[in-house]
């Protein structure tokens, strides 16, 4: 078996490496050092480290202060508290104010799981997508996450993130760079397209290998831009492979498949099937129960590529 890894592991990582490299980089959080794994960053830059508590308003508006003074803060919180409550402060305060403000989501969609309904985040990408000018990451496995927070530390503008805690194999080699705005090919195919990101990369890579074994070539798309979208791709796609099948740990009403749909229809229409979460809250139950539960599992993403194959 393949190991896995936990991505809070590589963000804390990066997060030190490009705080070493640049002492403008501080991080704020919410009472939350041992849930974002910030304990290595709390013990080397102990008086570069911001905890308000309980209080994600005033977390995102003290980061907001920071980056107005020149620092490069880093928010770093649970996805489902920094997004719902502080919703009108990043509004605000980051994306309308064009502040340099860095929004880790720690453990997104369903990854608080066994907490339930409360502690998920699956409407973040849909309320933050409709915020101008504020790029959205989510990331695919450790070395993703890594590329990605140093991409973030370097660039000049706000940028939400996606850290997800549930353990994935890696997808990439330590050669990867990321580049903002842009998808890649990790498996060719020309029949069918399965666009993923975030913990279910793997599942579409396995599903790929399940569809070729039927004589089906899915080609899957790593999609961790979610804004802005790799626009060229996704219509190259859509005119090779004739059909797209998205995945997104995500409410599909306004997430990752409500994107790429956008896209094809005005531009190259296709047959879609957007997988995710269906206008639903998420109950209580594991995180890898829970995306089984919605139709995430591999044999669901088979079962839509096959579909899709089928009608044309």
């Amino acid at each position: 078996m393949n190991d896995v890894f936990d991505c809070r592991d590589a963000f804390v990582e990066a997060l030190c490496d490009v705080a070493a490299a640049d002492d403008r980089v501080v991080v704020v959080v919410n009472d939350s050092v041992g849930s974002s794994k910030l304990g290595p960053f709390a013990q080397r830059f102990p008086e570069r480290l911001v905890n308000v508590g309980i209080a994600e308003q005033t977390m995102v508006g003290v980061a907001a202060g920071l980056a107005a003074s020149g620092l490069v803060p880093f928010v770093s919180g649970a996805a489902c508290f920094v997004t719902a409550r502080a919703t009108e402060q990043l509004k605000v305060d980051v994306a309308y104010s064009r502040r340099n403000v860095k929004i880790c989501g720690q453990s997104p969609g369903m990854g608080y799981g066994e907490l339930g309904p409360t502690h998920h985040s699956i409407e973040d990408l849909s309320w933050l997508r409709a915020m101008p000018g504020l790029a959205i990451i989510v990331p695919s496995d450790r070395v993703e996450t890594a590329a990605a927070i140093r991409w973030m530390a370097a660039f000049e503008g706000p940028v939400y993130i996606r850290i997800s805690r549930l353990p994935v194999p890696a997808v990439f080699g330590d050669d990867y760079e990321f580049t903002p705005g842009k998808g890649r090919v990790v498996r060719p195919g020309d029949d069918v397209t399965i666009i993923a990101n975030g913990v279910l990369l793997n599942r579409a890579l396995a599903a790929a290998d399940q569809l070729g074994a039927k004589g089906i070539g899915a080609r899957v798309v790593s999609m961790p831009s979610v804004a802005p979208l790799d626009e060229d791709l996704i219509l190259t796609c859509a005119s090779e492979t004739g059909g797209l099948v998205t995945l997104e740990e995500a409410l599909v009403s306004g997430g990752l498949g409500a994107g790429v749909a956008s896209i094809v229809a005005q531009h190259h229409p296709v047959p879609m099937r957007i997988l995710g979460v269906q206008d639903a809250l998420a109950p209580t139950g594991s995180e890898s129960w829970l995306l089984d539960h919605f139709g995430m599992a591999v044999p669901d993403i088979v079962s839509a590529a096959t579909e899709l194959t089928g009608r044309r």
